[in-house]
């Protein structure tokens, strides 16, 4: 697990509220390059590859979860040991290659930047591990964005559970500090609620279950629409410091 020290959230002066941001399938589709690790592992069982439609169907819940899917629709059924093994060697495949096809959605820049201008303090919660997804933002040039990236070795807790939203916050937040999530599956929205923060949900994502059935406060098609959907959800009651 990282040093937790090292993460300790900031307040800068002015800041109005923080943004918790998810990586994949909110603001990049990094479905290419977990594919074609888990096709590479496959063919280290001599079994036959998924390809990016079916390991699409496969991504949440993080890297172990991918792995164990992908070998299981192989037939295979690991140990607890076998997993383990599994996944080390899918993270030193997924590792060379990142971020080799993925790929930012259309409106992200933009809309980044007006959030910013609007001083909102931007954090990352993703469950995928934070070395690979801070290579990941770099290397598409977002990284600079953020003011922390948190995987689930940073505080060593992971979605659904609330707190690997709740540990991004700031230490002392003044009255009417607004916090809002933006994510595009089940997992976002569940850890969201358990936190008591309101979420926008993008339907770009890998969500296996309809949106609108989950009930987030908005949903959004493209991620240039978030700047206008976080302007009406930080005006209505809910939006400020939930269950800290």
């Amino acid at each position: 697990m990282a040093d937790a020290s090292a993460h300790i959230s900031r307040f800068p002066t002015g800041d109005i509220g923080t943004i918790i941001i998810d990586l994949d399938g909110t603001l990049v589709d990094s479905a290419p390059d977990l594919a074609d690790a888990l096709d590479e592992l496959l063919l280290q069982y001599k079994l036959q590859p998924i390809g990016l439609d079916g390991a699409r169907k496969l991504i949440g819940h993080g890297i172990s979860n991918l792995v164990r899917k992908g070998l299981a629709l192989r037939g295979q059924d690991l140990t607890v040991e076998e997993l383990s093994s599994a996944t080390l060697l899918f993270q030193k495949f997924y590792a060379t290659r990142l971020p080799a096809k993925a790929s930012v959605y259309p409106g992200v820049f933009g809309a980044l930047k007006e959030l910013k201008a609007h001083n909102w303090r931007l954090v990352v919660c993703t469950n995928k591990l934070e070395a690979f997804s801070r290579k990941i933002l770099e290397g598409l040039g977002l990284a600079n964005f953020f003011d922390i990236i948190a995987g689930p070795d940073t505080y060593g807790v992971a979605k659904p559970d609330p707190q690997h939203l709740l540990r991004t916050l700031p230490a002392h937040m003044p009255p009417g500090y607004k916090v809002i999530m933006i994510g595009d599956s089940e997992v976002d929205v569940e850890t969201a609620r358990a936190a008591h923060i309101p979420v926008i949900a993008l339907t770009h994502g890998y969500s296996k279950t309809p949106l609108a059935d989950l009930k987030p406060q908005a949903l959004a098609d493209n991620f240039s629409e978030i700047p206008n959907l976080v302007k009406q959800l930080a005006a209505t009651p809910g939006a400020e410091t939930c269950a800290v």
